[in-house]
């Protein structure tokens, strides 16, 4: 992991399309504001978490109806 030091203002470039700025400092909590193409989804840690175990779910939802479905044409 790399970890940087940045004040309000400063950014950080992740290869040539990604940029991740320091907007704002209050307290405890840092803002940051990433400017990228839009066909990379960015998300916070726990709801990238989420949709990811839906996704599993959904995908063993899909796979027990098709083994049943195979089941029925047996």
């Amino acid at each position: 992991m790399l970890v940087l030091s940045r004040k309000i203002g400063q950014s950080i470039r992740i290869g040539d399309d990604i940029i991740v700025m320091v907007t704002a400092i209050e307290g405890d909590r840092v803002r940051i504001g990433i400017e990228g193409p839009r066909d990379i989804p960015v998300h916070r840690e726990e709801l990238y978490q989420k949709i990811k175990e839906e996704n599993l779910r959904a995908a063993s939802v899909a796979m027990d109806d098709a083994q049943a479905l195979f089941t029925e044409f047996k």
